[in-house]
C-alpha cells in the first residue's frame, strides 16, 4: 500500500482501506482462477495497481463519466479506477467468462457500486461511453475499431472523449495506423519505479482529424 501512499495522497478512508484490501481479495481468487501470474501477484501493487492508476496521471474524471475497460481480465484497469473514481460508472466486459467472475467477485468484495462487469466482447454492447481504457489488450487500431461506435460525441472534459490505454515499447507505427490524433504520455513521468521506464499512457481523441 505504500506505493500508493506515496503517489495518490489525497485518498479518504474508504478508498485507503479498499486498496489495502485489493492484496487479500486477490490472493485469495487467484488461487481458485489465474489471472495474474504467480510472480506478478507479489508486485501487486506496482505492476498492476499502481500501473492502472496511471490513467488517473493523465485526466481527472469527472463525477458522471461513464467509462469502458475493453478486455479487463482481473480488473485492471477499471477496478483500481472504479475506487480512484467512486462518482465514476464503470463498465469492464472480457470475453473470458472466468475472469469477469473474479471480477465481479472482488468488486462485491470492495463495495464497488460504481462497477458492472460483463461477459461479452465489446462489439457486442449498445451503450454509449465518454471514455474506453484497456491495458496491453490489442493494437491500438483493433481497439478502437471494436469500439469507435460506443464513444459519446457529448465532450464535458477538457481532453475530448477518446482512448486512454496502457501500452509499452516503440508506438509510433502501430499509433501512426490509427490515423488519429493522439498523445504519448511516458509513465516514468509520474512514477519512479523502474518497471515504468518503457510503459505510456496512451491518449487518442475520437474527433475528427
Amino acid at each position: 500500500m505504500e506505493i500508493i501512499h506515496q503517489y495518490f495522497n489525497a485518498l479518504s478512508p474508504k478508498q485507503i482501506a479498499q486498496f489495502a484490501k485489493l492484496d487479500s481479495v486477490y490472493r485469495n481468487w487467484n488461487e481458485k482462477i489465474n489471472v495474474i501470474s504467480r510472480k506478478d501477484i507479489e508486485e501487486l501493487y506496482e505492476r498492476h495497481v499502481l500501473h492502472s492508476l496511471a490513467i488517473a496521471k493523465v485526466i481527472d474524471f469527472k463525477p458522471n463519466t461513464d467509462i469502458l475497460d475493453v478486455g479487463t481480465g482481473g480488473g485492471f484497469p477499471g477496478i483500481q479506477l472504479a475506487i480512484l473514481f467512486p462518482e465514476c460508472k464503470f463498465t469492464l466486459v472480457d470475453s473470458i467468462g472466468k475472469k469477469i467472475q473474479v471480477v465481479k467477485a472482488v468488486a462485491e468484495e470492495l463495495e464497488l457500486n460504481n462497477v458492472e462487469a460483463i461477459h461479452t466482447r465489446a462489439e457486442q454492447l449498445n451503450k454509449h461511453y465518454d471514455f474506453v481504457v484497456s491495458r496491453a489488450v490489442a493494437p491500438a487500431l483493433e481497439i478502437i475499431n471494436w469500439t469507435k461506435e460506443l464513444i459519446s460525441k457529448n465532450h464535458f472534459h477538457q481532453k475530448p472523449n477518446g482512448w486512454l490505454l496502457l501500452k509499452g515499447g516503440d508506438l509510433k507505427e502501430e499509433l501512426g495506423a490509427t490515423k488519429k490524433s493522439y498523445k504519448i504520455y511516458p509513465i516514468k513521468h509520474y512514477f519512479r519505479e523502474d518497471f515504468f521506464v518503457e510503459k505510456a499512457v496512451i491518449y487518442i481523441s475520437s474527433k475528427k482529424n
